[in-house]
């Protein structure tokens, strides 16, 4: 089983496994197609981080929710270590940040992924992402996916 805990954007295990999830993107798009988050560079206020972790404490996975005003949040660094994939946590972790969204009465979740993330973008349509046109602040992006949910 798993817990999720809230964290700052500066906690060091999030620091870690963001910069996996950086590591492995990177590895994937070109610079310009890296539409990576600096989640400390956001007002807490506007931010909800959590960590997963096993029954042990093991940090295993994280993920954030932008809250951009009364109408949309965003779903950032959405990340699960490799060895933890496959255990329906990714499930877990969007759940935990559309209750986020709900409890701040947000009626939209939009999301970004690139289109070599094929295990993010079934997660995301099986829990009734829809793909969508690009949104601000993105440009339209070859190599990337852009998805969005009604919460109402």
């Amino acid at each position: 089983m798993f817990y999720f805990e809230p964290a700052p954007a500066s906690h060091p295990e999030l620091q870690q496994l963001v910069t996996e999830l950086d590591d492995w993107q990177n590895a994937l798009y070109p610079e310009a197609s890296c539409h990576c988050l600096d989640l400390q560079a956001q007002p807490e206020t506007h931010l909800y981080c959590l960590l997963a972790r096993t029954e042990q404490g093991e940090t295993v996975g994280c993920g954030a929710v932008v809250l951009e005003g009364e109408n949309r949040g965003e779903i950032k660094r959405m990340y699960i270590r490799p060895a933890w994939r496959g255990h329906k946590l990714g499930e877990k972790i969007l759940a935990s940040l559309e209750g986020v969204a709900r409890k701040h009465s947000l009626p939209w979740l939009r999301l970004e992924t690139g289109i070599h993330q094929h295990a993010a973008i079934r997660l995301y349509q099986n829990c009734q992402f829809e793909i969508c046109e690009a949104f601000a602040p993105y440009q339209p992006d070859p190599l990337s996916v852009f998805m969005e949910k009604a919460l109402v």
